[in-house]
C-alpha cells in the first residue's frame, strides 16, 4: 500500500495543478513532500526475514522519482520525466524485518539549473507495538528530460531558501558531487568487464574468483519510466542482489546491506537492452565486505553501437549470526597485483568513511 502526502500548506498542493502555477516553492517547506508506505512482504527479504538492500533502495528511488518529476512539471513548459544520477552514500541504519511498515519521505532541498537534491529518510515501523526506528536515510540527485525530446534536458523550476547560507550549502553539494561523477566515469571509460566465468568451483575459498558473480537480465517495459528507460530502482535491486550473491558466498553467512557509497549512473539503459550485472569482492575488514558492482549495458536491437558501462557502486555488507549480531568476515585472499590494488583503494574508502562516522557521531553528542 501507499500514501502520498503534501507539505502543511495548501500552496504545496496547488503547485503540482497547471491552474496554479507559483513562481518558486519556498526551502523553507523543502519543495514538496512525498511518502510512500507500504508493508514488507516474504518476497522482499531474504531466507531469515531481513528486507533486501535492494527492496529499499528501490522504495527509495520511487519516492525520489516521484516528487522530482512533480516539481519539474510545476510550471509551464515541456512537460518531463526526472531521471536518476546519483545517489550519495546510503547508511543501513537498523535492519527491516518482514511484516513492518516501511515509510519512505522524500524532500527537495536544492535545485540546480538542470538537476533536483532530493533527500530521503525511511522508518520501519513495527505494527504490532507501534514502534518506529530510523533505518536509512539518503541523498539523490535527479535531471529531468522531456517527454518530446528524450536527448532534451529541461530547466528546473528554482525554489527559495531561508536563507543564502542554505543555498551556498546546497551549492557546495551539487559541485562535489558533479566532480566525483565526472571522476568516476573517467576512470571507468568503456571498458568492459566480461561475463565471470562458471568454474568458480574450481578456485580457492575466500579469493576474489570464488565468491565473484554475475546476472543477466533483459530489459522489459515493467521495468522502464515513460521515455523507455530502465527505472533507476530496478537496476539498484539487481545490483544489490549480485552484491548480496558475492557476500554470501564469500562469508557462507545470512549477510545484510551495510552502506552503499555513491551509485553513478554514467549512461541512460533503454528497453531491449541486455544488462550484465557483475560483482566481485575488493576488501575485506574484521567485520565488513566492499564489493564493487558494474552494470554494462548491451543494446540487442542496436547492436551496433555497442556495449557500455551504465552504473557503478560499491555496496558494503556485514555478515551476522542467527540473533543478527555482527560475525567476523573471513579474510579476502589476495591472488593478483591488480587485486591487492583494489584491495588498497578500498582500505582507503574504510577508513575515510570510519572516520566520517566518528566525527558525525561526536558532532551529535
Amino acid at each position: 500500500m501507499s500514501e502520498t502526502k503534501s507539505s502543511a500548506t495548501t500552496s504545496s498542493i496547488q503547485i503540482c495543478s497547471p491552474r496554479n502555477i507559483l513562481p518558486s516553492v519556498r526551502a523553507t517547506e523543502m519543495g514538496f513532500h512525498h511518502q510512500l508506505r507500504r508493508i514488507m512482504r516474504p518476497d522482499d527479504a531474504n531466507i531469515v526475514g531481513n528486507v533486501h538492500g535492494g527492496t529499499i533502495l528501490k522504495m527509495i528511488e520511487e519516492a525520489g522519482g516521484i516528487i522530482s518529476t512533480r516539481h519539474c512539471n510545476s510550471q509551464p513548459g515541456d512537460r518531463c520525466v526526472a531521471a536518476l544520477a546519483r545517489v550519495e552514500r546510503t547508511d543501513f541504519l537498523h535492519p527491516m524485518f518482514i511484516g513492518e511498515v516501511a515509510h519512505v519521505s522524500a524532500e527537495i532541498s536544492y535545485t540546480s539549473k538542470h538537476s533536483v537534491e532530493v533527500q530521503i529518510n525511511v522508518l520501519a515501523e513495527n505494527i504490532l507495538t507501534g514502534a518506529k526506528k530510523v533505518t536509512n536515510r539518503a541523498t539523490l540527485w535527479y535531471v529531468p528530460f522531456s517527454l518530446k525530446n528524450i536527448d532534451k534536458i529541461t530547466d528546473v523550476p528554482p525554489i527559495e531558501y531561508s536563507s543564502p547560507g542554505q543555498e551556498e550549502e546546497g551549492k557546495k553539494r551539487y559541485e562535489a558531487q558533479k566532480l566525483d561523477r565526472f571522476e568516476t566515469k573517467e576512470r571507468n571509460g568503456l571498458v568492459i568487464m566480461p561475463i565471470l566465468s562458471s568454474d568458480r568451483h574450481t578456485k580457492e575459498a575466500y579469493t576474489v574468483e570464488f565468491s565473484q558473480s554475475s546476472l543477466i537480465h533483459l530489459v522489459g517495459p515493467s521495468d522502464c519510466t515513460l521515455h523507455s528507460y530502465v527505472h533507476g530502482g530496478v537496476t539498484m535491486k539487481l545490483m544489490d542482489e549480485v552484491a548480496g550473491i558475492v557476500a554470501a558466498r564469500h562469508c557462507k553467512t545470512n549477510i545484510v546491506t551495510a552502506s552503499v557509497d555513491a551509485i553513478n549512473f554514467h549512461r541512460k539503459i533503454k528497453i531491449g537492452c541486455v544488462v550484465s550485472v557483475s560483482g566481485r569482492m575488493t576488501f575485506t575488514s574484521n567485520k565488513s565486505m566492499e564489493i564493487e558492482v558494474i552494470v554494462d549495458a548491451d543494446p540487442l536491437v542496436e547492436a551496433d553501437k555497442g556495449k557500455f558501462r551504465a552504473v557503478t557502486a560499491f555496496f558494503t555488507y556485514i555478515s551476522l549470526d542467527k540473533e543478527n549480531k555482527p560475525l567476523p568476515v573471513p579474510p579476502l585472499k589476495l591472488e593478483h597485483e591488480e587485486e591487492k590494488k583494489r584491495f588498497e583503494e578500498g582500505k582507503a574508502r574504510y577508513l575515510q568513511n570510519k572516520a566520517k562516522r566518528l566525527a558525525e557521531k561526536e558532532r551529535q553528542q
